[in-house]
């Protein structure tokens, strides 16, 4: 393992007795990158991070952190970490400034007072009231000042934008962004595929406790599958283009949108012979990755 890496798990293993959660999950994470963590819900996102921060311990496998195991040297591990979990539990009857200062108290370097006033100002966020008086948004919002005001070498967040409105999702993105360019590291869980591709270097999908893939967004959104729209003199006939690899996904008349996962080059040699006018490559976004990787299409997803 080398100095640029922060994360790096062997194996890493987890099972609730008969059940699985996690199976031989290898990752890395390197310095100063946003790494993006995918999956949907139950498929291991939240465990890997647990074993990694060492609240739960893993069945098989190993979690290091800094160059440190997460196991043996947990103490040390979580000095340079910010965790801000899925679930976030608070002190109801505690006002948000007593809360930061008790998170404050508990750092080695003390609380940087200055960046924690600019953090609640940025999420226009009351600390003076109590924390049981404010909206679930506005509790979410304490949990990312929480989690950023430390200013740690590396900051966990699982879903950190839920509940929360446009204008704050954004003001989180750019906290996060600027982590990044200080040189600091963000290991960033979310349902939001579209904040991941703004913000992430890199994404690892998990499937059923099992690392599917890990790619850098560009070469992920570029290499899985095109989509071509492509505009005929001739409009063929619903089945006259089928053949492994081409999905026809809509049709205006002699305008046909492709997803091409394999056979491009077969595809066009049909293609020509209805006379082709234009052809135009449409963008594939992460959500769309993403649900393929799961046999699915959007109107799937929407009518789950």
């Amino acid at each position: 393992m080398n100095s640029k890496t922060i994360i790096q798990t062997r194996n890493l293993s987890v099972y609730y007795g008969t059940h699985r959660g996690i199976k031989d999950i290898n990752l890395s994470v390197q310095k100063g990158e946003i790494f993006g963590f995918l999956g949907p819900n139950g498929a291991g996102k939240t465990t890997t991070q647990r074993v990694i921060l060492d609240i739960i311990h893993p069945t098989k496998g190993s979690a290091f952190v800094f160059g440190l195991d997460s196991r043996k040297d947990g103490i040390a591990v979580r000095r340079h970490i910010s965790y801000l979990p899925g679930e976030l539990s608070l002190y109801p009857s505690m006002r948000a400034s007593s809360f930061f200062d008790l998170l404050g108290s508990l750092q080695n370097n003390g609380l940087n007072k200055s960046y924690l006033r600019q953090l609640l100002e940025r999420l226009e966020l009351d600390p003076n009231r109590k924390i049981k008086e404010h909206s679930h948004g506005n509790k979410q919002k304490i949990g990312v000042a929480a989690a950023f005001m430390g200013e740690k070498d590396l900051i966990i967040l699982d879903e950190p934008t839920i509940g929360l409105d446009p204008l704050a999702q954004q003001t989180v993105l750019e906290l996060v962004q600027e982590v990044k360019e200080d040189g600091r590291t963000v290991f960033f869980s979310s349902h939001n595929l579209k904040e991941v591709q703004e913000v992430c270097d890199r994404v690892g999908i998990i499937q059923n406790g099992e690392l599917i893939k890990t790619e850098k967004v560009e070469t992920l959104t570029k290499q899985q599958f095109k989509r071509l729209e492509i505009t005929f003199r001739k409009e063929p006939s619903p089945d006259a283009l089928a053949m492994k690899g081409v999905k026809e996904i809509s049709r205006d008349g002699n305008q046909i949108l492709f997803e091409v996962a394999e056979g491009l080059d077969q595809l066009m040699e049909k293609a020509v012979t209805y006379g082709v006018i234009d052809i135009e490559n449409k963008a594939v976004s992460l959500e769309e990755i993403f649900l393929a990787f799961y046999g699915r299409s959007k109107k799937e997803a929407k009518n789950d």
